[in-house]
């Protein structure tokens, strides 16, 4: 991978062993020829894999014998291109200890500059427009090297040596704050202003790495609501960003788990427990346990965090947009988008030249589980278990990702976002060109979703078609259940039972599937069990309306619409005779077997959420809920291939009348679809000798309902495969699109 160090790692190992010869870049990865005695040999090379830089990753080693050469010294040679190759690219990575350490030296040159960095650190994909790797090919090409730079640009002994962003105060860009259109600020006093203006409450937009964000004080209620009302965002939580450890655990307790990933050098949006005394306002995370922080991860986040007087040391870091548009980063983009929400912008002179939302994650089994995969981890390749044909995979049509594959590497793309408007679109087409050129890759298959009007899909047939290319049209859970394969990459050709759980997915019989228990792999699957189709009022539309669910699941079940169930409150006695119309005519309720809307339901049925803002809202405030010393459960009735939930509604709104707490029966609904999962694995083991689980699909991110199936599943003997490297959401099933489109050509 270009830009992190290697070369002059190289050479300094070589200078320490007393050996000759040379390194090289080369279009397929480095190249080193050196001489020296045996025992010196192999320790150099020991060496390699034990002592690598920071952001190094060795996929391969080869090593052989050659004929001795005339160098008497130890030398980077010039860099030898290959058509058609090409070398990985790094991921933007966060400011390291000792470029942090020279920020706040008053004795150092860069003291107190915001765009510090190093080979080890700062910017690179979204700078980086064509590989090779070098200056001119990214956006710092506006910028000559002073003096200075230049020579600790060409020395290979300083950890500067060909760090193509470098830049000093004297060479590099600046900061300015803007407001009504005009620079009132430039420099530190830009930053000053910026400081000032948030502690008094004001909204700012400011421009970071991968684009620009909007920020306020978390502690300022009325900060914080303006915030949401100029955003149109009216409940899902706000990321955090804090100075450093000590302040992000004044508000939420932390694992050492998660303040290792907190401080990895991706430094994504970590989701963490609030604790009671927390001074953050309720309006930022509303009806949430958890809160999201990520630690500062430039020189410029610092400086505006910094402890004192004049400033906060946290502050809401959400994405500069309206709802629904992808994140802006072209700096007149951001004013005339962002003049509305915000108060002022602080602005810096370097452009970005791919936009990069914040990665969110949290911890599982004590690793990383990804929610969004983005700034830090993009494009950083997975590598696949062997070798594919190259293809294009689009994605779906929420938080969509793209991927592309060449020999066995995996390139997913940064978080696109949901596919509901032209700017999206753009951005999708716009990624997916660049990534072709910057991998070198040109597609020999295309594979997309069945939904045929999904923005992806009607993207990938015309492309198909256009370049005359083979296109394979894949099931979403299907692709859910390869996704979690390749993210462990699985081999074997063993059928693997896929519990794809999510919210939305077209399946071959024209359902909406969202329940499925799948048994296959990459070649194909069979689907043995799902939940009992349930009409769902208004189609999508009902991913905001948990009342009208739940009433489609009693009226599925039998149950009556008793009038004091929270649910039949909700609605007027208008809206519950249309509703009652609509179901029994059939009228815009396609039938569907979504988890997603089940949660929906049972969030309705108790109290919790009649009415969503966002997808999944109903649910994620029922697992908040969950009493964790309650062990009681349900039981489904399983048939053929179906489990139904008549009876868990029987005995769910027996218990609500019996007057069991929220936290009682939020409980029991998790636990009954635990059982549930270890009695559909366990019968389908003994059928097909299946003892591999694999759990895929939005659902998953139910921290409750994961971790006690992973611990029932394990402790009945089964290995269970979980999502890590990309998320169990629909942020992850490209991989599984390209795997299975793969594996098809090689079928036919």
């Amino acid at each position: 991978m270009q830009g992190v160090g290697f070369r002059p790692f190289i050479y300094s190992l070589a200078t320490r062993h007393n050996l000759t010869g040379w390194v090289r870049n080369t279009s397929r990865g480095v190249e080193i020829e050196v001489n020296g005695p045996a025992q010196d040999l192999q320790s150099f090379l020991n060496a390699i894999r034990t002592e690598k830089p920071p952001l190094a990753r060795i996929d391969q080693l080869d090593s052989g014998p050659c004929k001795s050469n005339s160098f008497t010294g130890f030398e980077i040679i010039a860099s030898q291109a290959e058509p058609g190759q090409f070398n990985p690219v790094s991921p933007d990575v966060s400011i390291c200890p000792d470029c942090q350490a020279e920020l706040f030296d008053p004795t150092n040159r860069r003291f107190r500059y915001p765009f510090i960095n190093c080979t080890n650190c700062g910017p690179r994909f979204t700078i980086i427009k064509d590989i090779p790797y070098d200056r001119p090919q990214t956006t710092m090409a506006g910028f000559t090297l002073c003096p200075d730079c230049q020579a600790e640009y060409d020395n290979p002994l300083d950890r500067r040596f060909h760090a193509q962003p470098v830049a000093c105060p004297a060479c590099g860009p600046q900061v300015s704050f803007f407001s009504g259109g005009k620079v009132l600020a430039e420099r530190e006093a830009a930053i000053k202003t910026a400081r000032q203006l948030l502690k008094q409450g004001k909204i700012l937009a400011i421009k970071g790495l991968g684009g620009y964000h909007l920020a306020c004080d978390p502690t300022s209620r009325a900060a914080v609501a303006e915030l949401r009302l100029r955003k149109k965002r009216s409940d899902k939580p706000f990321a955090l960003m804090a100075f450093n450890m000590d302040a992000i655990e004044r508000y939420c307790h932390v694992t050492a788990e998660e303040s290792s990933l907190l401080q990895s050098v991706q430094r994504p949006v970590v989701i963490l427990k609030k604790r009671p005394d927390c001074a953050i306002v309720l309006e930022a995370a509303p009806f949430q346990a958890t809160l999201g922080f990520m630690l500062a991860y430039t020189p410029l986040h610092l400086l505006l965090l910094e402890p004192g007087d004049d400033a906060l040391d946290v502050l809401i870091m959400t994405s500069g947009n309206q709802s629904e548009e992808p994140i802006a980063y072209l700096d007149d983009e951001a004013f005339e988008r962002l003049s509305p929400l915000a108060d002022g912008f602080l602005v810096h002179s370097r452009p970005i030249h791919i936009r990069v939302d914040d990665s969110v994650a949290r911890i599982i089994q004590k690793k990383p589980y990804l929610i969004r995969r983005s700034r830090g981890y993009a494009p950083d390749s997975i590598q696949l278990a062997e070798g594919i044909k190259s293809v294009l995979a689009v994605g779906g049509e929420l938080k969509n990702v793209f991927c592309l594959t060449r020999d066995d590497y995996a390139f997913l793309s940064h978080h696109i976002g949901d596919m509901e408007n032209y700017e999206t679109l753009r951005s999708f087409e716009d990624g997916i060109a660049h990534y072709e050129r910057l991998f070198r890759i040109k597609p020999e298959i295309i594979a997309c979703d069945l939904h045929p009007n999904y923005m992806a899909t009607r993207y990938a047939q015309q492309r198909a078609e256009a370049g005359q290319l083979p296109l394979v049209q894949i099931q979403h859970h299907h692709a859910h259940l390869a996704s979690c394969l390749a993210d462990n990459s699985w081999n074997s050709e063993e059928p693997v039972i896929g519990l794809s759980y999510d919210g939305t997915g077209l399946g071959t019989d024209g359902a909406i599937w969202g329940s499925e228990v799948l048994v296959g792999g990459y070649r194909g699957y069979q689907r043995y069990y799902h939940l009992t189709y349930v009409p769902l009022p208004g189609g999508d539309a009902a991913t905001h309306h948990p009342a009208r669910v739940a009433l489609a699941y009693l009226w599925q079940a039998g149950l009556d619409w008793e009038f004091d169930l929270p649910p039949v409150m909700e609605l007027c006695e208008n809206d519950r005779t249309i509703l009652q119309s609509m179901l029994r005519a059939k009228i815009n309720t396609p039938p569907t077997s979504s988890m997603g809307r089940f949660f929906d339901a049972a969030s309705a049925l108790i109290g919790v959420r009649q009415e969503a803002s966002y997808e999944g809202q109903a649910a994620i405030d029922l697992e908040t809920l969950v009493d964790p010393t309650e062990r009681g459960y349900y039981q489904f009735d399983v048939k053929e291939n179906e489990f139904n939930p008549a009876p868990l509604w029987q005995a769910l709104l027996k218990d609500w009348r019996a007057g069991a707490s929220q936290p009682v029966l939020a409980a029991r609904f998790h636990n009954s679809l635990v059982e549930l999962n270890l009695e559909l694995c366990s019968r389908i083991r003994k059928q097909t000798g299946a003892k591999v689980a694999a759990l895929s699909g939005g659902v998953w991110q139910n921290r409750v309902l994961l971790e006690n199936t992973i611990l029932r599943l394990e402790s009945a003997g089964f290995q269970v495969l979980i999502h890590h490297q990309v998320p169990s959401n629909d942020g992850g099933i490209a991989l599984g699109q390209a795997m299975i489109a793969a594996k098809t050509l090689e079928n036919r």
